[in-house]
């Protein structure tokens, strides 16, 4: 939360990066180790870093290895490494004979609250207001806002950088038929993403719903299972997928998410990728079958003693519209689309566990407007070293993260390729490579050409204060 010393916004940055979720914190670790260094800052609006802590529920595991970290897969002797953290904690030993291959998402958020808070170059509590591009200067302009304890805004200030890195992540996606009643403080409607923080408010209900057939709604609908009495458990699970599906977790299958497939996605037609994405949900969208198993066996525990849980899981079925009654109660108006059939659901608790989307950049790059370029569906065009594609006028780079799932398939916003997206990145940058690529990734061939190594881009580097 402190100030972004004078001398550092006297001096272009060879990288500005706006937020810091893991992405752009993976590349933050990785520029920290770039032989010759590079000048960076990076800015978090929120006072700390903070990943899904409404989902950091007891048991709760990452849906990738802990291979997966931060830079690993990039650099495994990298001092910014998971296993580094745990030893910097005294738990290698513990680690190594718990035998976990994946981790508790509490302790990845722990991990990465031990890098943000050693790493250097990281300013939380600023917040960037927007970009432009100076032309005269051959500079980009980063105006950021220093926010106080409270939030509120104290210092405005501007930063200059030859090259920018966009990593803002993705925000909670609300159904419009519910949206009303989110903002309701009368009624307990929410998203799952404050799960946590409301927990309790939710277990006090007499009746609730989830909605949401993913491994968010998956985990909100065992944890209340778990803590609600067997008998009168009264919780509804509905979801407008056709069944709770298990996610893709087959060998050959998760190498989907390997820089191979990607490179192969990058190239396909634009129509082409638009129609592939929506096929593949069962890769990212469905639930990890050890939750599926698990909530089947806290079901059956459920009747042991006779009777049936009081839990009614209905997928197929669709929130037409909803509203309040009874000033704390809600009404779901819902229908089953293979029945044609209709039908209303009052409960006193909704928990949305309906996904997240991109976050849109257009107030942060407003000034960039007249250099963006854009694709048939009016989408932000973004090559494949991750650099939007930008009018020629503009020398300097400007990196996305996270935000390319139209341009680089479903791997985009996984944690298994951030460490692979951010060397690529700072190869791009420097026009070296600090971080040598893997020739192969899969043993599958996506297309008719057999896959080929990685090569340094043929188009010059992004400019930089000097070259190492």
């Amino acid at each position: 939360m402190t100030a972004m010393p004078a001398t550092e916004l006297d001096q272009p940055h060879d990288l500005v990066g706006i937020g810091v979720g893991p992405a752009n914190l993976s590349l933050a670790a990785l520029a920290d180790g770039v032989p010759g260094g590079l000048a960076t800052a990076f800015f978090e609006q929120r006072r700390n870093f903070s990943w899904h802590s409404g989902l950091l529920i007891d048991g709760a595991t990452l849906q990738v290895p802990f291979l997966a970290d931060l830079v690993t897969l990039a650099d495994p002797a990298s001092p910014w490494s998971f296993l580094r953290y745990l030893r910097s904690r005294e738990r290698l030993y513990p680690f190594y004979f718990a035998q976990n291959f994946h981790i508790h998402r509490a302790e990845y958020d722990a991990y990465c609250r031990w890098v943000s808070d050693n790493l250097p170059g990281l300013h939380f509590g600023h917040r960037v207001d927007t970009v432009r591009w100076n032309p005269g200067t051959e500079l980009f302009e980063v105006d950021f806002t220093q926010l106080g304890l409270d939030g509120e805004p104290e210092t405005a200030a501007r930063a200059h950088a030859r090259n920018v890195v966009l990593g803002v992540g993705s925000e909670p996606y609300v159904p419009e038929a519910l949206r009303p009643l989110v903002s309701s403080p009368s009624v307990a409607v929410l998203h799952s993403s404050d799960y946590l923080a409301n927990r309790d408010r939710v277990l006090a209900c007499e009746h609730v719903t989830v909605i949401g057939s993913g491994q968010s709604g998956a985990e909100v609908f065992l944890d209340l299972l778990r803590r609600r009495t067997p008998g009168a458990e009264a919780i509804h699970w509905l979801s407008r997928t056709e069944s709770f599906a298990p996610m893709e977790y087959s060998k050959l299958g998760l190498e989907h998410f390997t820089p191979d497939y990607t490179r192969y996605f990058h190239a396909l037609p634009e129509q082409t990728r638009d129609e592939l994405v929506p096929r593949q949900w069962q890769l990212h969208k469905g639930i990890d079958a050890g939750t599926i198993a698990a909530i089947h066996d806290e079901l059956y525990r459920h009747t042991l003693h006779g009777g049936w849980p009081d839990a009614v899981i209905t997928p197929g079925v669709t929130v037409r519209t909803a509203g309040r009654i009874a000033t704390t109660k809600v009404e779901l108006h819902l229908e089953h689309r293979q029945q044609s059939a209709r039908s209303c659901l009052t409960t006193d608790a909704v928990v949305l566990a309906t996904g997240y989307r991109d976050r849109p950049p257009g107030p942060l790059l407003a000034g960039l407007t007249p250099y963006l370029r854009h694709d048939s569906s009016g989408r932000l065009r973004v090559d494949s070293d991750y650099r939007l594609i930008l009018d020629s006028e503009v020398t300097g780079s400007v990196y996305v993260q996270n935000a390319e799932t139209h341009t680089h398939g479903v791997g985009a916003p996984d944690l298994g390729l951030t460490a692979w997206r951010a060397a690529a990145i700072l190869n791009s940058l420097t026009g070296k490579a600090p971080y040598p690529m893997p020739r192969r990734t899969a043993f599958t061939s996506f297309g008719m050409n057999r896959p080929v190594g990685p090569e340094l881009p043929d188009r010059p580097p992004a400019r930089l204060a000097r070259t190492t």
